[in-house]
């Protein structure tokens, strides 16, 4: 993905249609809310008290409250968070909305078997299923970017959070689990260089075929581009140039609509552009991403050099730091002894800030989207404090391969928290309360702004705020 990224979720709704939890009885459906111009049904809430009941069935957890009554204020709040966004001219990354959906019914009919066999199990022609989902997930993002707008101007400072941590009472302080500080040695494929110009030669044919008009530019993304943009035919939201990475930024500000650029490298790859067109400030684009691809040999190489250089620290010929900082090619932690950090996560959503330095992990903190790699966790986790990996394979944070050796540093234990040992934690907790603080103030008076009717037959619920009763 190129646009930088700001993301903050709201309402968790799983938007599996096929979910069937125990029946209720049947009855014909009414409006039982209006917030705004959005109605809400009672078909809508049963849906919703469904899905949310299978979700946490799934996630291993219940709640204690009436799941109907949980699904109507969720409702409730979302259709608030829409209208107000509506309201603000919010926007939205459509485009994304469109690519989910498709995925989702793609998914959907995988399950069902076919897409004459969805359309029979759900009784409805297949591009009303599509608009159903679009709706949905439309309404869902705008809600989402609403609540963001709200929460995202909220800041804290340190004498916050020293308050924050001095009001929780001592036996109530949260437990970090367990976390691991470690080092590493990184290399890309010495072939890099080659398999560069592999997929320039790659795009650059590409581009011919295209402005020779032999095939449409959305075609060659749909079928080559490893970008999620690939499924909308590569394209992208209007943004405005500082909401692209530079190189990207520079060669679409160059672009007439309907040009194709020449082969732009950045960061995430190697891409092809194409300028749609121009409204202001907001630049209509779509690309083709390809990233490097190598040999099985290509890959292997580094693997082998590394786990020589493994075997040498091993027997004590050269020490790990002074390793990394000849062999590794991590720019990161190369001149820090190899000890990795969270600068890269930083720099990737353009918020680095020498304060949030982090070196101590959480089995949470591995994985897809979370910063550092699941195949670094399942290193690490069989390493004893002070022992070295074998060489594996892994990609970075954009998604480029390379290989490398970890060395476990050290194990701090599960621990109470602490000014001292877990500041960042203790301000992103603090932070998170003072922004649920602030939205649910803002929410009480967009309540009070906004027209609310609720349905007197659902008047009895146990809403937790009470606001929504009018």
């Amino acid at each position: 993905m190129i646009k930088k990224i700001t993301a903050i979720s709201i309402i968790a709704f799983t938007l599996a249609m096929g979910v069937v939890a125990q029946k209720r009885q049947v009855m014909l459906d009414k409006v039982v809310a209006v917030v705004g111009g959005s109605s809400i049904l009672h078909s809508e809430v049963l849906r919703t008290a469904e899905e949310m009941t299978q979700r946490r069935r799934d996630m291993g957890y219940t709640s204690d409250r009436d799941p109907f009554t949980e699904a109507l204020e969720a409702l409730l709040l979302q259709k608030m968070l829409y209208n107000q966004a509506l309201i603000d001219s919010v926007e939205v990354n459509t485009a994304d909305v469109v690519g989910r959906v498709e995925e989702q019914v793609n998914r959907m009919a995988e399950e069902a078997g076919s897409i004459p066999a969805l359309e029979k199990k759900h009784h409805m022609q297949i591009y009303h299923i599509r608009e159903m989902l679009r709706r949905r997930m439309e309404e869902q993002s705008y809600a989402s970017a609403m609540q963001g707008q709200v929460t995202g101007k909220v800041t804290i400072t340190p004498g916050e959070v020293e308050r924050f941590y001095k009001r929780i009472d001592k036996d109530s302080l949260p437990t970090i689990a367990k976390q691991y500080v470690y080092a590493q040695i990184t290399m890309f494929p010495k072939s890099i260089v080659e398999a560069k110009q592999r997929t320039r030669e790659r795009l650059l044919e590409m581009r011919e075929r295209i402005i020779t008009g032999k095939t449409k530019f959305s075609t060659m993304a749909r079928m080559y581009s490893v970008d999620g943009s690939a499924i909308q035919g590569g394209e992208m939201e209007p943004t405005v140039l500082a909401g692209f990475v530079q190189p990207f930024a520079d060669a679409l500000r160059e672009l007439k609509p309907g040009q194709v650029s020449e082969v732009v490298e950045t960061e995430f790859g190697f891409h092809l552009i194409q300028l749609i067109d121009r409204k202001g400030e907001l630049y209509h684009c779509r690309h083709i991403l390809l990233r490097p691809i190598y040999t099985v040999e290509e890959l292997a190489e580094p693997l082998r050099e590394l786990d020589s250089i493994a075997d040498l620290i091993r027997k004590d010929s050269i020490t790990f730091e002074a390793a990394a900082a000849k062999f590794s090619d991590d720019i990161h932690s190369k001149q820090n002894g190899g000890i990795v950090t969270n600068h890269d996560l930083l720099e990737h959503y353009n918020a680095f800030d020498a304060k949030l330095t982090a070196t101590r992990f959480l089995e949470e903190d591995f994985g897809m989207g979370r910063g550092k790699s699941i195949e670094d966790y399942n290193a690490i986790r069989r390493l004893q404090v002070g022992e070295i990996s074998p060489a594996f394979q892994s990609q970075d944070l954009v998604g480029n391969n390379l290989s490398k050796i970890v060395k476990l540093v050290e194990i701090i234990p599960p621990h109470p928290a602490s000014l001292k040992d877990d500041y960042l934690r203790l301000e992103a907790m603090a932070l998170s309360d003072k922004q649920g603080r602030v939205f649910d103030e803002w929410v009480d008076k967009k309540i009070g702004e906004m027209y609310v009717f609720i349905d007197p037959d659902y008047r009895h619920l146990d809403l937790v705020n009470k606001h929504w009763f009018k």
